[in-house]
């Protein structure tokens, strides 16, 4: 696995600790002293300051730590799978279900459905928590995810996400009508300064993050269906942008407006209108979250080098007339 260090300096135990989702800061100076982390083709020590374009390796698979618990338990839970095979497996994710356990969450995800299907045999470079886990989607997000069932398959496509060879588009309904057909949001994500649950557009201390755009129609009741390109991966990237830009992901419970006219509507903050001449599909229900779905995932298989494109239509309750799209 290579990383690229894009900060302005810091020591390396403490930065991988950060970049290693789930790793205590103690289990990655045990990987260090092992030898297996790199800086620049050497073997670095924990007290190493890296610097901007520094290349760090790691030699060997990651130990779980060592205060994660290893009892996942696999459910029993149905999954809608797009593409499997020895090495990987892509997964079309309903809205409302988590991607890994958490605080309130420690069952019912898709880690416990992957671990039941899967027999066990998934990667464990992020944990027994989190079994083939290579990036998430939000819990109210829908649509394509991929996960490793080897180590060497996990290295590589988190290698691939990190170089920004994994193309992502998605769909979103968002508030308003957006003026230009196509755009580029180009504008560094961190931590929210007061709000530690939250993330936000933030100019001195974020990191780079990029979103293109393309109106697919716009909506009724002042909507617009976009197509979204996220050229990097920050956390709530999609959100955060529109949200930034005054156009809220419709139905989204963390960045949106009080004048949202499905959900947020401020008679009705769960509303189950749809704007003027929509209907729902016969039974369908509105779901509580976010109109994004995660459309179309597209890279080089880690093994094979075959190019995979997995797509996803859009969900039933999306509306818009997806003979459009």
């Amino acid at each position: 696995m290579e990383l690229i260090y894009e900060g302005e300096g810091e020591r390396l135990d403490i930065w991988l600790a950060r970049a290693l989702d789930g790793y205590s800061r103690t289990n990655i100076q045990k990987i260090i002293a092992r030898g297996d982390v790199l800086v620049n083709g050497a073997p670095a020590a924990k007290k190493h300051m890296t610097k901007a374009g520094d290349r760090v390796q790691i030699e060997a698979p990651l130990d779980a730590p060592p205060d994660t618990p290893s009892d996942l338990a696999g459910q029993d839970i149905s999954l809608n799978i797009i593409y499997e095979d020895s090495h990987i497996i892509i997964v079309d994710k309903p809205s409302g279900m988590v991607v890994h356990p958490g605080n309130g969450n420690r069952s019912g995800t898709l880690a416990n459905a992957l671990a039941h299907h899967c027999a066990g045999n998934l990667s464990d470079v992020n944990g027994a928590q989190r079994p083939g886990i290579v990036h998430r989607l939000d819990k109210d997000t829908s649509g394509l995810i991929v996960a490793a069932k080897t180590n060497e398959a996990h290295f590589k496509l988190a290698n691939a996400f990190k170089e920004r060879r994994v193309r992502k588009i998605y769909n979103a309904i968002v508030c308003g009508h957006v003026e230009h057909d196509r755009g580029r949001i180009d504008m560094p994500i961190g931590r929210h300064a007061t709000d530690r649950k939250r993330m936000a557009v933030v100019a001195d201390r974020g990191r780079h993050a990029v979103t293109l755009f393309k109106v697919v129609e716009r909506l009724p009741c002042a909507l617009t269906w976009l197509e979204l390109n996220l050229l990097t991966g920050r956390t709530h990237q999609i959100r955060v942008h529109l949200a930034h830009i005054g156009h809220p992901v419709v139905g989204d419970p963390v960045y949106g407006t009080a004048r949202d006219p499905v959900h947020g509507a401020a008679s009705d903050p769960i509303g189950q209108q749809l704007p003027a001449g929509q209907q729902l599909p016969k039974g369908q229900q509105l779901p509580v979250g976010q109109f994004l779905h995660s459309t179309i995932l597209e890279f080089d298989h880690p093994i094979s080098g075959e190019r995979i494109r997995a797509t996803s239509p859009l969900p039933g309750y999306f509306p818009i007339n997806t003979n459009k799209y």
